[in-house]
């Protein structure tokens, strides 16, 4: 089994002259492919593949001798990946590719050769070891390593190791449980379980909203407006790791305790359109947490199942399966009128319901899929394919639910 490790690593400032040297190259060749790609297309009405672009490399490194700064298979891998989004664009599982900006987050990627010794992590010739810091440690042999530079000065090294495990088979011996996704409470299970939305945007929204001015008074170009955007950055980053601590916690909490876990399929690409909601909808997370359930369920041997978006789990009594005809989200507690079950908790019903509908698929022996699907890269190595994100954070749940 593949699994990618995230660490934080601490170059000296000769090495983060390199490494700036080295995502400037790969963010040019990417631009530069990008941009003979667009030509291509409006001249022919063809694309470039892989290959195609690779090959202007010999070419460009005698005309702009500084593209030697990057390690070579650096700007080889820029070409499959380049090539890789596009295969995402026309498959329709992701957007058309953008040009990249030196303001946003750099990476550049290692296929393979690298080693982890002693704490550091070897690199090429030109950057040399660069110390790393192992918070887990892991098994197996590193396949490629991605260095990324975040917007907020920090950098990371990704790691895609081979554990030499056997991926393990699902089973549906066990728990079931339902779960319902919301704004007011971020989630609810089916045994009634609730767990408060923790509002991380919100919460912070002062200290950003402050910095934001600040940045806006700044004169573009100058020092002042550079240090004044790194503060926003840090803002930005805190909100994400907040947010990432808590759904990593909660959904190891989850998979842990139950064998077969179900959600509804949202369309949240749709739901953010509402104005009056897009904001709370982004903060809270839905398609993060639904992702770490998945690998972290298909990792333990556990299921996963998402419910068809269009099944009516609120407007269903949970006991006489009766459809009412409508109910409005401002309802939270409503009333059968078939079977005359009163107070019905509108949250606790849905998630039952989609446990109910769970079983029902798994006793048709069918599997239920996201209409959307999740953006694959099939243009890379079977390496890269079947890799299984590792988890950040400690397994205990931190964060208490709200009853």
């Amino acid at each position: 089994m593949y699994r990618a490790y995230k660490y934080r690593i601490y170059p000296t400032e000769p090495q983060k002259e390199a490494l700036a040297r080295s995502f400037g190259c790969c963010r040019w060749f990417w631009n530069y492919g990008l941009n003979l790609c667009q030509e291509t297309y409006k001249e022919t009405g063809k694309g470039l593949s892989r290959y195609a672009i690779q090959s202007k490399l010999p070419e460009l490194k005698q005309e702009h001798p500084w593209l030697k700064d990057a390690y070579s298979q650096c700007l080889q891998v820029v070409a499959l990946n380049l090539s890789t989004a596009y295969k995402n664009f026309f498959d329709k599982r992701a957007g058309l590719p953008r040009f990249k900006s030196k303001q946003r987050r750099q990476s550049i990627s290692y296929p393979q050769g690298r080693k982890l010794e002693d704490g550091y992590l070897k690199l090429d010739q030109k950057i040399g070891k660069v110390y790393c810091r192992i918070h887990r440690k892991f098994t197996g042999q590193i396949k490629t390593v991605t260095i990324s530079l975040e917007p907020d000065g920090k950098y990371y090294a990704s790691l895609l190791v081979d554990d030499e495990k056997d991926t393990a088979k699902p089973s549906t011996e066990g728990k079931v449980v339902g779960i319902d996704l919301g704004l007011t409470h971020f989630a609810i299970t089916s045994d009634g379980s609730k767990f408060g939305n923790q509002r991380f945007l919100v919460k912070h929204q002062k200290n950003l909203k402050r910095k934001q001015q600040n940045l806006s008074r700044k004169k573009k170009g100058s020092a002042t407006r550079a240090k004044a955007r790194l503060k926003v950055a840090k803002v930005h980053s805190k909100i994400s790791r907040c947010r990432e601590d808590f759904l990593h916690k909660l959904s190891r909490k989850l998979v842990d305790e139950n064998q077969v876990i179900a959600v509804e399929n949202l369309n949240v690409k749709g739901m953010v359109r509402n104005h009056n909601l897009a904001k709370a909808i982004s903060d809270v997370g839905w398609g993060m947490f639904c992702t770490m359930l998945k690998y972290k369920a298909e990792q333990e041997g556990k299921t996963y199942l998402e419910i068809d978006r269009w099944f009516p789990s609120s407007k269903t009594c949970n006991h006489c399966l009766n459809v009412v005809d409508s109910l409005s989200l401002d309802i939270r507690y409503w009333d059968c009128p078939s079977c005359e079950t009163t107070n019905i908790d509108r949250d606790i019903n849905a998630a039952k319901n989609i446990r109910d509908e769970a079983l029902r698929i798994l006793s048709l022996g069918t599997s239920d899929t996201a209409n959307g699907g999740n953006v694959r890269q099939p243009g890379k190595t079977s390496v890269l394919l079947d890799a299984v994100p590792g988890e950040v954070g400690s397994h205990d749940l931190s964060v208490s639910g709200s009853g």
